[in-house]
């Protein structure tokens, strides 16, 4: 099971461009959906829609997920796109039909909500072929950033937890306090 979801209170802090850029810029996110304009794409954990702002101009409809309300209301504050729809679910009971969505990503949320669960439902709302883009805080980091390091997970862990769940990764980076998975399902 995951950890704690991030301070809905410290939203603003996600905001910080020059700081989150570092961990996946956003031409490394797009890279990694290889989405295009007639898809549809779910933000797993999107909290202030930082990434989903990125990836909107690019595909038909977003929908920004994210478990706690007061994430969507600084997100409304903020601006949505007009082909961004705000879900407020977990990631365990997602609100979509099987085979709906052509492509997922989570943008350092992956430890929050990590189950056998939450990875059921992505491979069940997931259409055959879809993408599934995670990037994370890696338990061999530092610390310095994110959450605490004994609640992350190595990309080794999550690479094992996806082809359980029926997904085959086609890549994966591993950096001195992220990785990236790029993962398609069955």
């Amino acid at each position: 099971m995951g950890y704690h979801t991030f301070d809905a209170g410290r939203a603003d802090k996600l905001e910080d461009a020059q700081q989150r850029y570092r961990s996946l810029s956003a031409e490394e996110l797009r890279w990694a959906l290889s989405a295009s304009r007639d898809e549809t794409v779910a933000d797993l954990g999107s909290g202030t829609g930082f990434y989903t702002d990125d990836v909107a101009p690019g595909v038909d409809h977003v929908y920004a997920v994210d478990i706690q309300e007061a994430m969507h209301d600084y997100y409304r504050e903020k601006g949505v796109p007009d082909n961004v729809d705000l879900v407020t679910s977990g990631i365990d009971d997602l609100p979509f039909d099987s085979s709906s969505l052509d492509a997922a990503f989570s943008t350092m949320t992956y430890h929050e909500f990590a189950s056998d669960e939450a990875l059921s439902e992505i491979a069940r709302v997931l259409k055959s072929g879809g993408t599934l883009a995670i990037a994370d805080w890696a338990a061999s980091g530092s610390g310095r950033n994110g959450p605490p390091v004994d609640e992350r997970f190595s990309a080794d862990e999550a690479t094992d937890a996806l082809r359980q769940h029926g997904f085959t990764v086609e890549f994966e980076a591993v950096r001195p306090e992220t990785f990236l998975l790029v993962g398609s399902a069955e």
